[in-house]
């Protein structure tokens, strides 16, 4: 895997255009202040706009299971809550991309 860190602070518009220049194929949020609710629907709908319906979106982070179900219902590939192991993530990610020629 090759992995792009854009920084902290980054705004949904920026964190699609770096998806869209990378031509990622996850997208991995993580949200520790509780903006989910705001970041990740700003985030599917600029994927939307910008054709790139295929890139996954994963989240991680302080996230109620409330929340975290209404996330999934909005095209959120997974949710990763604190305890979440690194291998789990891993193995999921590699279990739901295709794999480059």
């Amino acid at each position: 895997m090759e992995v792009i860190y854009t920084g902290l602070r980054q705004t949904p518009e920026m964190i699609v255009n770096a998806a869209l220049q990378e031509d990622v194929q996850v997208i991995g949020l993580s949200i520790l202040s509780g903006a989910h609710n705001a970041i990740v629907p700003r985030v599917m709908e600029l994927l939307k706009e910008k054709e790139m319906t295929d890139v996954k979106v994963i989240v991680g982070g302080i996230v109620p299971d409330e929340d975290a179900a209404q996330l999934k219902s909005m095209g959120v590939a997974a949710v990763f809550q604190p305890g979440s192991s690194l291998e789990g993530i891993v193995d999921f990610i590699r279990s739901s991309v295709r794999q480059a020629a």
